[in-house]
């Protein structure tokens, strides 16, 4: 009777690991992503924000083109002395006059708005690279972290497997009866969870997955990852040149003190000259006009526009001030942090490495009725957490090499291996 009450909680553990080693671990052929270097050279041409860059950047040098343009000449005709009184009934006493006027853009009119126009297209020009450096960070990252999601994937059904050894070498020791059949249960409850962990990281993985299909602009969704970022490594050092950011706001500087040039070359009398022909109806004879005309500045001197270029001036000055601070700040704690996570990702293989070996001595000495379930399932979850550990630092270094090469304006992993 004793051994019936046993077998039958047995049997239904031993159903429940059954189902733990038949889990489906989705289709087996797999769909894998481009590599990381054939992406880059993808959405750097096609991503949105490039193209939007590159279209601004267009619209920046059309404005140039179209700052350097003279003024258009104007055409007037205009009769005097017509339809009126006698003796201006009718048309014999009229004066036909025909007038070119040119406005003569006189004080650097032209000159100061082509220099707002050339400093602007060089704000676009270096928003342009902003944008491919960021459009690549972003990949980069996208990628990385597709890459750790099926490494985590993985890494949770290799657990499966563990767990349901683990829980079957249990159920043997409960059948000899050196252990309770608490142990048996809770060995069983143990792979459940390990199998519920396998679902959570395939949801993950196939977020990752669908993201950077978005990111990548793939035609087919990504179902795998190769050999991509999480193990490649970069030198941790500084260049000495200004990070895009810093030169951004020092074209803005530069494009917003034009402007006061632009606003003081308005404030200027625009002088136009006038050249035309009129014709006598009433002598029959006809003579040249010429004149110049020009705005008396009694009233508007510009003077609100000058002061609003010059406040926004000093605030570009100031904003150039803040990004060389908060860019050297960021440049130290990017080179901190990718050293760090080196370092991180040594020790983390080398825990790797030990957690292994303890589970394989804790896994023989737990056949060999040395050691106790418990025990076992301590080293067990120690060496999940240490492989999980070492997937979480390399894409710690991953982001800390993409943060570094983002403030020096170039594309992660350029010259690493």
């Amino acid at each position: 009777m004793s051994s019936l009450k046993r077998r039958g909680p047995l049997a239904l553990v031993g159903c429940a690991l059954a189902a733990c080693a038949v889990w489906d671990v989705g289709p087996v052929r797999a769909d894998p992503a481009p590599a990381y270097e054939i992406l880059l050279e993808r959405i750097g041409r096609n991503a949105p924000a490039q193209v939007e860059a590159d279209a601004l950047l267009e619209a920046a040098e059309a404005r140039l083109r179209q700052a350097g343009v003279r003024a258009n000449p104007e055409l007037a005709l205009r009769a005097d002395g017509v339809l009126g009184g006698k003796p201006y009934a009718g048309w014999g006493e009229a004066e036909i006059s025909l007038d070119l006027t040119q406005n003569l853009e006189l004080g650097g009119r032209r000159g100061a708005r082509v220099d707002v126009a050339r400093a602007e297209v060089g704000v676009s020009a270096l928003r342009r690279e902003q944008a491919g450096i960021d459009t690549v960070a972003r990949l980069a990252l996208t990628y990385a972290e597709a890459e750790a999601a099926e490494r985590r994937f993985a890494l949770a059904e290799d657990a499966l497997t563990l767990a349901v050894a683990d829980a079957r070498a249990a159920l043997v020791l409960v059948e000899e009866g050196r252990e309770p059949l608490l142990r048996g249960i809770q060995a069983e409850t143990e792979a459940a969870m390990a199998r519920a962990a396998v679902e959570g990281a395939r949801a993950e993985r196939d977020v990752a997955f669908a993201r950077l299909t978005d990111e990548a602009m793939l035609p087919t969704p990504v179902t795998s990852v190769g050999a991509g970022v999480l193990d490649r490594t970069s030198p941790a050092t500084l260049d000495a040149a200004a990070s895009l950011a810093v030169r951004v706001a020092e074209a803005e500087a530069e494009a917003a003190e034009r402007r006061i040039g632009r606003e003081r070359a308005e404030a200027r009398p625009n002088v136009s000259a006038s050249l035309g022909v009129t014709r006598y109806q009433a002598e029959d004879a006809t003579a040249l006009t010429v004149g110049l005309s020009m705005p008396l500045p009694l009233f508007d001197r510009n003077r609100g526009n000058i002061d609003a270029a010059r406040a926004e001036h000093r605030a570009a000055e100031a904003r150039v001030a803040g990004a060389r601070l908060a860019d050297a700040a960021e440049r130290s704690a990017a080179l901190a942090r990718l050293r760090a996570s080196a370092s991180r990702v040594a020790a983390g293989d080398m825990g790797v490495a030990s957690a292994e070996e303890a589970y394989r001595l804790s896994r023989l000495g737990f056949e060999a009725g040395r050691i106790s379930q418990l025990e076992l399932r301590s080293t067990r979850v120690a060496l999940i957490s240490a492989r999980d550990a070492a997937v979480e630092a390399r894409l710690a270094r991953v982001r800390a090499e993409i943060e570094l090469a983002r403030l020096q304006g170039r594309a992660p992993f350029e010259g690493g291996r």
